[in-house]
């Protein structure tokens, strides 16, 4: 018989594992609190990560339709819930792996998809959206540029054609 508490713990955790865009788990054996604090900070501001219990964070992810994770809830887990850019949370999970080798990425969840430890690590290799949609609107404009001198050109060429055909009739007919 599940206590309140654990209860209102399943049903947050559930709310959290639905209204993220992604769940990465961890292994965070080892870290003091001042270094979760630390990776807290460099999740960004869309993340949030919690030291959670296995069998209610299996439970929870169950009940919200993730059935993908059930091998990895083992050792202490810690889950960073991202309802934001998945990228810039994957870095900070990435870069502070690098720096603290007792983090452990032991894999996640992208809009319903299950990844693997490696695979979190190339979404982390990705450019941040922002940066992805400000090289593609370069791209556009730079495509609008090409576009708009080859209409430009287009008419100034037609023009310099007719004045080359009507100095050729001139000189023909002066010629006659």
């Amino acid at each position: 018989m599940p206590t309140p508490d654990k209860a209102a713990t399943v049903a947050e955790l559930t709310d959290k594992f639905r209204s993220s865009n992604a769940a990465v788990l961890t292994e965070y054996r080892g870290l003091t609190v001042a270094q979760l604090k630390t990776l807290r900070r460099s999740l960004g501001e869309n993340s949030e990560y919690a030291v959670v219990k296995n069998t209610l964070t299996k439970i929870a992810a169950n009940a919200a339709g993730i059935n993908t994770l059930d091998d990895l809830f083992n050792g202490p887990t810690a889950v960073a819930f991202v309802t934001g850019d998945p990228v810039e949370s994957a870095k900070g999970l990435r870069d502070f792996a690098k720096d603290n080798p007792n983090l452990v990425i032991k894999g996640g969840v992208l809009d319903g998809k299950a990844l693997s430890a490696d695979e979190i690590k190339k979404l982390a290799d990705l450019e941040s959206r922002e940066v992805l949609l400000a090289k593609l609107a370069g791209a556009l404009k730079g495509k609008q540029t090409q576009a708009a001198q080859v209409f430009q050109a287009l008419p100034s060429k037609l023009v310099r054609t007719v004045d080359a055909l009507r100095a050729k009739q001139d000189e023909q007919g002066g010629a006659e």
